[in-house]
């Protein structure tokens, strides 16, 4: 990561950015939405949770999650755009306890720690990249896939987890690790933009 912006050409496809919580944090992130400044977008907070955890998730009710890395999508397309983001960051920190989404529930667990955003700014592809990320951890147990298959875990993903505005099963993808899950994240958002 570069000091001062918080991503890197290396971890940028043509639109999509790795932010880190930090520079948001700071107000120095390259979407600027640590300043209020962000476009709108679609974007995938990643999260470790070193341990198994029973998290209650609002309506949803109380779901198991394995330890692990998870990946979760959403987008911002309202007045404050991928603003949103800062406010997700600020309930995984503990710092701003209203829970209004599924993510919140999840984020503002103890157990769990954002690790990283991927955002795309001006990409309407929220269900698609939660199809095809989905789709990834669920071939990542076959033969055609060995590389993915090492980082699998195995984890039935929350049904309705972020989805309550589409007909999408969920928007909620685990695997091995946060490292694995930001890789994946950029892959696809990268096939997307082709």
């Amino acid at each position: 990561m570069t000091g001062d912006r918080g991503s890197s050409p290396a971890e940028a496809s043509e639109s999509a950015v790795t932010v880190t919580p930090t520079a948001i944090e700071a107000g120095n992130d390259t979407l600027d939405i640590g300043t209020g400044d962000a476009p709108p977008g679609t974007y995938s907070l990643v999260y470790s949770l070193p341990n198994p955890a029973e998290i209650t998730v609002g309506a949803l009710g109380t779901a198991k999650f394995a330890a692990g890395g998870y990946a979760y999508v959403g987008s911002a397309f309202g007045s404050n755009g991928l603003g949103r983001v800062d406010r997700h960051r600020r309930v995984a920190e503990g710092s701003h306890d209203v829970t209004h989404w599924h993510i919140d529930y999840f984020g503002d667990h103890e157990a769990t720690t954002l690790e990283t955003v991927v955002a795309a700014p001006h990409a309407d592809v929220e269900c698609r990249l939660a199809r095809e990320l989905r789709e990834l951890v669920a071939s990542s147990g076959s033969d055609d896939s060995k590389a993915a298959s090492s980082h699998a875990i195995k984890c039935r993903p929350v049904d309705g987890f972020g989805a309550s505005d589409c007909d999408c099963p969920t928007h909620l993808v685990g695997a091995e690790d946060a490292e694995t899950l930001r890789s994946w994240v950029l892959d696809v958002f990268r096939r997307i933009e082709r």
